[in-house]
């Protein structure tokens, strides 16, 4: 009877995130705190927890995983790579490696993870480490939808490596409906480049 009530009192929020000249913003993080709380339990997202060293890049370029996911990290390339990370919630080398071959790592503390390659230094990736189930990252249209929110006033945050801000991340507080969809968009200004 009482899960009955809390689907039916579910929202979604569709957020479009654009630049200060309003073009949209990829590759942006968006964190949900609804007003019911996080619920109990495992978080698992749909897209895994591999980041793939392929073209002398990082891809994805950024990548949402939830605390305590072990990430892989196959090189598909023809050279060598040591990834590495001086990030507050991670500190990590992983030595050189070299195609065909995978290294992990585990991310036991939530926050964001800028990684490097000690080979190539025009790699970079980042990987954001959450600790609710409400994530998702904005495509190249700059939107992104989070389904199944909690009716009432929730705490939205946005995170993205460019981002001109305190932890590169902006807080908003959205009203979710009982259902249905709410749509907002959000302004973020951002660096040049890293």
């Amino acid at each position: 009877m009482l899960l009955g009530t809390s689907i039916a009192q579910a929202g979604d929020l569709d957020l479009k995130i654009v630049d200060s000249s309003g073009r949209p913003v990829s590759d942006a993080v968006v964190t949900v705190r609804p007003a019911g709380g996080i619920p109990a339990g495992p978080i698992r997202f749909p897209w895994g927890t591999t980041m793939v060293q392929e073209n002398i890049a990082f891809s994805p370029h950024v990548l949402i995983v939830p605390v305590g996911a072990t990430v892989r990290f196959p090189n598909h390339d023809k050279v060598r790579h040591h990834v590495y990370s001086f990030s507050k919630p991670a500190k990590f080398e992983i030595k050189l490696f070299g195609k065909d071959e995978t290294r992990s790592f585990t991310f036991k503390t939530t926050g964001a993870v800028a990684l490097g390659c000690n080979i190539h230094d025009q790699m970079n990736g980042f990987i954001k480490v959450v600790d609710t189930p409400f994530a998702a990252k904005s495509g190249a249209n700059g939107q992104l939808r989070i389904p199944g929110l909690a009716a009432g006033t929730a705490q939205v945050t946005i995170w993205h490596p460019l981002m001109k801000s305190k932890n590169n991340e902006q807080l908003l507080l959205v009203p979710v409906p009982g259902s249905g969809s709410v749509a907002r968009s959000a302004t973020v200004a951002l660096r040049a480049s890293l």
